[in-house]
Parts: C-alpha cells; sequence; structure tokens
C-alpha cells in the first residue's frame, strides 16, 4: 500500500507548474475578477468603484500587491481617488480636477496600488489598505477582495453616449493576463433585509493565471522516503533549472554576501532576485513527504517544507496534495487543513497552510 501512496503523491508539489496553458484541472474555474462599478455618471465626472476579487481556491497575491494599471480610450484623467493611489501624477498642466483641485493622476497608463495599513483614515474605503496582498478564497474570503474609488474627469464618449472603456489592463503580478473590459449586469448590493441598490453599470475584467508566463521552471520539488526503507528518493537534479539554464535561481555555497545584498528589494518596493542555497535540485522550496506508518486500518505521513532562498519569507503559504485517500483524513498536526471540492462532493485535494516559512538562514 504504501508505495501506491509514493506513486499517487507525486503530483503534490508545484502543481501549477503541470499545467502552462492556463487551465488547471485542481482549479478550473479559478480567477481574479475586476469589477468596475458605476454609482454615478455626470456630464463632466464620473464614479466608479473598483472591486478587485481573488476566486482562485489555492493562489493568493502576496507583497509587493497587485499593481492595476489600463490605458484611457481618450483623454481622461483622475481626479481623486479613495483606498489606493497612482504610482505616478504625470504631467497635470492647466488641469484641474472635479471641484478645482489638482487631480491626482494624469498619466495616459495610470498605475494603481493599494494603500498600506494604516493609512489616513479619511482615504481609506471598504476592504482597502493592505498593500495589494490578497488571500486566497479558500483561506480567507474576507481578506480576498480590494476596493477602491475614483472620480474621472474629461472622459471620452462612444456612439451611444457612455463612457468608452479603457484598454490594456493589467494586474501587474507575474503570471497573470487580463481580457477587456465588457459590460455585464449591473451590480446589485443588499442594503438591509428588505432593499437592494442597483450601481448604473458594471464593466468587467477577468483575469487568469498561466505558469508558462510566470517563470519558464518550476519552483519547488518533492522527495519521498518511508519508515521501512533507507532509500531516499531526492528531488530530481536540476529540478528547477540547471546551473547553466537562463532560468536558474542565483545560487549560493557559502559566504558570499554580495549575491544576498544585490538581491534585496530596491527603494521602489519591487520583489527581491531569488537567491538560493546552492543544491542539486536547485530549488526555491522542498517539500518532502515522509511514511511514518502504515497499517491495515489507516497510515501516517510527516510533511516538511524546506525554505532555501536566503533573501525571502514566505508567508500565507499553502500546500496543495492530491491523494485518493485524503477524502478519509482523520487527524493532523502543525498544519491548518481544507478540502478542495472540484467535483461534487469527491474530493481527491488538499490544502494546507500555515503562516510563515522563513529563509534558510532565518
Amino acid at each position: 500500500m504504501a508505495t501506491e501512496q509514493f506513486v499517487l503523491f507525486i503530483f503534490i508539489c508545484c502543481l501549477s507548474s503541470q499545467f502552462a496553458d492556463g487551465y488547471d484541472p485542481v482549479d478550473p474555474n479559478g480567477n481574479i475578477t475586476i469589477n468596475w462599478d458605476f454609482p454615478s455618471i455626470e456630464p463632466n465626472v464620473y464614479a466608479v468603484k473598483v472591486s478587485i476579487h481573488n476566486y482562485q481556491l489555492y493562489r493568493h497575491i502576496e507583497r509587493p500587491g497587485w499593481r492595476l494599471s489600463w490605458v484611457w480610450a481618450g483623454d481622461e484623467f483622475i481626479s481623486d481617488v479613495i483606498g489606493a493611489e497612482t504610482t505616478e501624477r504625470g504631467n497635470c498642466t492647466g488641469r484641474h480636477g472635479a471641484n478645482g483641485a489638482p487631480p491626482h493622476c494624469c498619466e495616459k497608463q495610470p498605475v494603481m496600488a493599494d494603500l498600506l495599513p494604516g493609512a489616513p483614515y479619511n482615504r481609506q474605503s471598504a476592504n482597502c489598505c493592505r498593500g495589494g496582498v490578497l488571500s486566497s478564497v479558500t483561506q480567507n474570503n474576507r481578506t480576498a477582495t480590494s476596493q477602491f474609488d475614483m472620480y474621472i474627469v474629461n472622459f471620452a464618449l462612444d456612439e451611444h453616449g457612455d463612457p468608452k472603456m479603457p484598454t490594456t489592463f493589467s494586474i501587474g503580478v507575474p503570471g497573470y493576463t487580463c481580457s477587456n473590459a465588457t459590460n455585464v449586469p449591473a451590480t446589485r448590493s443588499k442594503v438591509d433585509e428588505q432593499r437592494h441598490v442597483q450601481v448604473l453599470r458594471t464593466w468587467q475584467i477577468i483575469c487568469s493565471y498561466s505558469q508558462f508566463r510566470d517563470a519558464p521552471s518550476p519552483s519547488c520539488c518533492v522527495s519521498l522516503t518511508t519508515f521501512y526503507n533507507n532509500t531516499i528518493v531526492g528531488c530530481p537534479r536540476d529540478s528547477c533549472g540547471g546551473a547553466n539554464s537562463p532560468s536558474a535561481h542565483q545560487c549560493l555555497s557559502g559566504g558570499e554576501q554580495s549575491k544576498v545584498l544585490a538581491a534585496l528589494p530596491d527603494a521602489e518596493g519591487a520583489p527581491p532576485v531569488p537567491v538560493i542555497r546552492c543544491t542539486e535540485h536547485m530549488c526555491p522550496i522542498r517539500v518532502h513527504w515522509h511514511v511514518k506508518q502504515s497499517y491495515r486500518g489507516y497510515w501516517r505521513v510527516k510533511t516538511t517544507v524546506t525554505n532555501y532562498d536566503v533573501v525571502s519569507n514566505y508567508t500565507d503559504w499553502n500546500l496543495v496534495v492530491q491523494h485518493p485517500n485524503l477524502r478519509s483524513l482523520t487527524q493532523l498536526f502543525s498544519f491548518n487543513y481544507q478540502p478542495l471540492i472540484q467535483y461534487g462532493t469527491i474530493s481527491k485535494c488538499t490544502i494546507f497552510d500555515k503562516k510563515m516559512i522563513r529563509s534558510k538562514d532565518g
């Protein structure tokens, strides 16, 4: 039985790397959905509430977070923003906001970033101010949404007299591609037990993930052992790219502190370049699966997740495991656990998570 367990388990790690076309059978409907809701449209200014919903079962957005960008159809500019801010103001010479105040942003392609925790109360909106971090819907559906409000001036109109849709949307996170905006039924929100309110119109953008767009190589590997055999089935050599591969991570074999310092985040908050311990597998993360006991009625496994990245800690991580016996899981230590239900009541996939894996030197 234990041999069968080994064969079936090899599917667990770097699951997303198996599906380079963007389709993931473990999460076939997962995406990030962006809604542009129009509470009001006036002759000179319209208000829009932008909501970013992470509907993925296990993928989440970590720091530095999302950076939503688009290209205006005409000469629009942003008069004011609540709950977020653009990374650049641009050239606003001769332009004035809705109330005569200086505009917030006059860029043709603005890049919007979430506010950080602790932002002034009068600049906050609902579901803002987490630095662009989005939980997966399985981990915490209350922090899987981010919102901000904008006021747009000098907008262009289409042939129907409606505001023209922006184009070229991007969520600013590696691996994601976003669609164009489309008209969808206007969003309705519940006010109380008896009343709903509806916005004037809603545009929707869908962003999908592809491992191929994110990175050419996996980011983790799996090693296997069992109590009845001294053999260690290690990660395959160069699992995450060989030393001569253009996609290989920088590796640290000794006290090469210069590589570590060069990889630290810059003043603009860009994510650090991975620098890992030199290993045969060359992966930032290794997952080790050890079968400790195997009886007729049950079997027991110890799972160890090791971070070989010397500059990055991984917060709010999760591990997806596929195995037919996981529907009968009875006891768990040290990890949080939830089944991923993809096909009715049949669940062969499980998500484990914990708050942080520290770097190898941490």
